[in-house]
Parts: C-alpha cells; sequence; structure tokens
C-alpha cells in the first residue's frame, strides 16, 4: 500500500492510505476505516476533514441495518483524478482515430502489443512458475502499469488465486472500447496458462475488476493441443 500511497500528488502517510483505502473499497465509515488502520473513528475524523476540505473525499448518510444512520466515506471525482489515468482525454482521442481507421481490431492489437511487450522474454520463466507465482507476478506487472494489482488465494477453492484490480488505468479508454476488457481477459489466460474467469468488473459499477485464476481444464489442454 505504501507504494501506491506514495504515488499520490501532495498526500502522504495516513491521509495517503486512506484515499488508497477509499480507491479499494468505498464506501468505508469511520470505524470500518479505522478496524484497518487499528485507530479509533475520532483519531481518524480530523485526517477524513482535512481530506473532505479538499473535495477529494465524501460523505453521505447510510441506513445499515437496525440502528440509527452512519456516514460513509468515498472517492469524488477529484480523489479518484488522483489514481493513475494514462491521459485520459489524450488517450481516447488517439484511440477515436486509430478506431476510425481500423476498427476496434486495431484498438485492441495496440494494447494487445503493449501488454505483451510488458512481459517480453519472461513468458517462458512465468510459464515454468506454480499457478499462485505466476498470478503474483502479473499482478506486480499490472501495479507497474498503474492498476493497484494484488493477488490472493481463493477461499474455499484449493488451487485457484484471486487477481483484483482495483484502479483501472485506462479507464477513459475502456468505457469508449469494452473490447479492451475482453482482450484482457484472454491475454491473463495466455499469460498464465491458466482458466480465467471475471467475477467482478469496474465497467459494471464494481470497486475493483477480479478475476479467479484455476489451474487450465482438462478441456482447455486438449482444446490448446497441437492436432
Amino acid at each position: 500500500m505504501r507504494r501506491i500511497a506514495a504515488s499520490l500528488s501532495g498526500y502522504r502517510g495516513l491521509k495517503a492510505d486512506l484515499l488508497v483505502a477509499l480507491k479499494k473499497a468505498q464506501p468505508l465509515t469511520a470505524k470500518e476505516l479505522g478496524e484497518r488502520f487499528g485507530l479509533t473513528p475520532n483519531a481518524l475524523r480530523r485526517h477524513l476533514k482535512v481530506l473532505e476540505e479538499a473535495e477529494v473525499v465524501r460523505y453521505r448518510r447510510e441506513v445499515r441495518g437496525v440502528g440509527g444512520p452512519v456516514y460513509a466515506y468515498s472517492l469524488t471525482a477529484s480523489g479518484e483524478s488522483l489514481f493513475p489515468n494514462s491521459y485520459a482525454d489524450a488517450l481516447v482521442a488517439a484511440l477515436e482515430t486509430l478506431g476510425e481507421q481500423g476498427g476496434p481490431e486495431a484498438v485492441v492489437g495496440l494494447f494487445r502489443r503493449q501488454w505483451e511487450a510488458l512481459v517480453g522474454d519472461a513468458g517462458p520463466t512465468i510459464a515454468a512458475l506454480p499457478l499462485a507465482e505466476r498470478a503474483q507476478l502479473l499482478a506486480e506487472l499490472r501495479s507497474s502499469q498503474g492498476y493497484m494489482a494484488e493477488a490472493v488465494a481463493e477461499p474455499g477453492e484449493e488451487g485457484a488465486v484471486i487477481v483484483r484490480e482495483h484502479n483501472c488505468a485506462i479507464r477513459a479508454a475502456a468505457d469508449r472500447f469494452p473490447e479492451i476488457c475482453a482482450a484482457e481477459r484472454g491475454l491473463f489466460e495466455k499469460i498464465l496458462d491458466a482458466d480465467v474467469e471475471r467475477r467482478r468488473h469496474m465497467l459494471s459499477g464494481c470497486n475493483s475488476c477480479e478475476y479467479v485464476i484455476r489451474p487450465k481444464s482438462e478441456r482447455g489442454k486438449t482444446a490448446g493441443a497441437s492436432p
């Protein structure tokens, strides 16, 4: 978390960590944030107040089950803009031109080449690793691109791994060209040599994109074999 937080312009320490925590799981109450950081809600509120005054965090009243309403905090548009977004306007304009010339396939091809270049000569090395290590390396590569990715074991399913991306570095482009997201899943399957299921999607309103990575099924192995 510290590496990501350090990149947030103008914010350091606990305030930066609060922004990252909200990015990953908003909305959160002061109590929920306090549990994550081992602090009391009152100790956090003055930091949240500073972030509110900077207009990067906001709160709203929510009713959650029995009891009185709570105040849940989330990022504003200005807060969201603190996280990597790969020069959204210029990127979308360039992709629009590329799409007009070569269609969505040309846009997808551009990103596929970028992803494959990132992996580069490490492909055979990645393939030789256990699945959990392959997923961890993928998460590290994606984080280097600004996706705030992490890899964790899938609870209750032995051998499966979850890769979550908490930030979309190309969100504006993905909104315009959703084909990029479909190509992303296919690329993960190729890099990891595994079955990949997307379970959550930021374009559908989720806080993160979540992929379940499983060892390649016998059917998949047969389909990928040479005739």
